[in-house]
């Protein structure tokens, strides 16, 4: 009898994760359907014909987008600080920074951003390549990873990404990542354990799994959840309030005319004999009724009157306060949402965009702590072992309020003032600012002062002290 497998193999491993993947992924799936505008139908009678389908497709209002994309325009990291040795300050020539520009990050961010926003999280590999040591973003959609603590622990235990799904009776193929080795996975489906393989690819590099989770928000039972799946509901409230607005604006929305007390025109043939349906009944005319005909009856019986049309105003108030208990649950400033944005004083947006700057800064603290994961990885692969075990770096978020420059430099002047703050260290304040431009203020300062110049060199040529001997002596 063979023995069985220990509960850490590769195999057992790969086994867990596809389990994962197949448990989260009719969620994450529908959570990916409302992002891209795939609702659920509105409630519509059981025999509605084509015309009350072709009004529930139109009736999809896709929220979702905006939900994601106002807090994920937010995110931008625009640098990196070490927080030890001679590296604790912001430096662009930094090899963490070189990883980050040489992976293309800058722009590829928005994507790791916008996964974990939409799914609840998203992942990163950091691996060393042929070009060097690069980052690149993996879907919640094809990643799983194993965690002793998923609340607390930063490091998986093991990771895998699905690199083609099986299909056509070819199997699938996945990437898995542990502590100290890659491997390639090949199965037939997600639950199908026994054609699962596993072959060992060779080692990453890394003293750790380098796969890093970038979760939106995680619970003390290690649930992740983002911005769309809790909006479902009240994004499907609003779809059914615009059908609903729909079939009544095509069948109802207009006065609709009546006469009593007469027979309709019929149709006649040749003979003048009326023109008999199928029934055997006569077939009336069409009767052309527009703003421009008079009506009128030669038989004093007739009477003519009108049915009101349906109001619209009810339908357009319950889609209005739909929206708006979407922008409360979200935490979206309403105007972001209904455009309703005149008249407003300079407090009144503030105190709108309140709530959204406190959801821009939890974002930014969850997923910040990941980034400087994802730069000791980095230092690590690199052969910086001092680097890799800082943990006191931050990553540094880029101010994308919409602060007018007058404002942010009558405040900055203030600050530098009043508190006695440097002011190159009020710098990275300034608007708008980029890393690159910082780094050439910094090159101009220095061409610009020659005791500065005069000093900087002086210390590069100054030799090392020894072990053991202060500076003094």
């Amino acid at each position: 009898m063979p023995e069985p497998e220990s509960s850490s193999t590769p195999r057992v491993l790969a086994v867990q994760l596809l389990t994962v993947l197949d448990r989260d992924l009719p969620r994450l799936e529908r959570i990916d359907a409302y992002m891209q505008g795939r609702h659920d139908d509105p409630y519509m009678p059981a025999k509605a014909d084509d015309e009350y389908r072709l009004l529930a497709r139109r009736a999809v209002s896709n929220w979702m987008p905006l939900l994601v994309n106002t807090p994920g325009q937010a995110l931008f990291v625009d640098s990196f600080r070490r927080g030890t040795g001679d590296g604790a300050r912001t430096a662009g020539d930094l090899p963490e920074w070189e990883h980050w520009q040489r992976s293309r990050l800058d722009a590829r961010q928005a994507a790791v951003h916008r996964g974990a926003l939409t799914y609840g999280h998203s992942f990163t590999i950091t691996e060393k390549t042929r070009a060097g040591v690069r980052t690149r973003g993996l879907s919640a959609l094809r990643t799983a990873a194993l965690f002793a603590d998923p609340a607390n622990d930063d490091t998986p235990q093991a990771a895998l990404t699905v690199v083609r799904r099986p299909a056509d009776k070819k199997p699938g193929q996945a990437r898995m990542w542990d502590g100290r080795n890659e491997y390639r996975v090949t199965f037939a489906s997600y639950t199908d354990k026994s054609k699962v393989t596993v072959q060992k690819a060779g080692a990453h590099g890394a003293t750790e799994c380098p796969v890093t989770r970038f979760a939106a928000a995680v619970d003390l039972d290690g649930r992740t959840v983002g911005v769309v799946e809790p909006m479902i509901p009240l994004q499907n409230r609003i779809n059914q309030t615009v059908f609903d607005l729909l079939v009544a604006q095509t069948y109802g929305s207009f006065k609709v005319r009546t006469a009593t007390g007469m027979a309709p025109p019929v149709q006649l043939d040749a003979d003048g004999n009326p023109v008999l349906d199928e029934r055997g009944q006569p077939i009336p005319l069409p009767i052309n009724v527009n703003a421009k005909r008079f009506l009128f009856a030669e038989d004093p019986d007739v009477k003519f009157g009108s049915l009101d049309e349906t109001p619209l105003a009810g339908f357009i108030a319950s889609l209005d306060m739909s929206i708006r208990h979407l922008s409360a649950i979200s935490q979206t400033p309403p105007h972001h949402l209904l455009g309703q944005i005149a008249n407003l004083s300079a407090e009144a947006l503030l105190a709108a965009e309140t709530a959204l700057a406190r959801k821009i800064a939890d974002f930014r603290t969850l997923l910040g702590e990941s980034w400087e994961r994802v730069f000791r990885l980095a230092a690590e692969l690199s052969g910086d072992a001092g680097a890799a075990g800082d943990f006191a770096g931050e990553v540094l978020w880029r101010d994308l309020e919409g602060k007018s420059l007058a404002q942010s430099a009558d405040a900055l002047g203030k600050l530098a003032a009043a508190l006695g703050i440097p002011k190159r260290g009020l710098w990275a304040r300034v608007p708008g600012v980029t890393r690159n431009e910082l780094d050439e203020w910094e090159d101009l300062l220095e061409a610009d002062d020659p005791d500065l110049q005069l000093a900087r060199t002086l210390r590069r040529a100054a030799p090392e002290p020894e072990p053991g001997q202060s500076e003094s002596a």
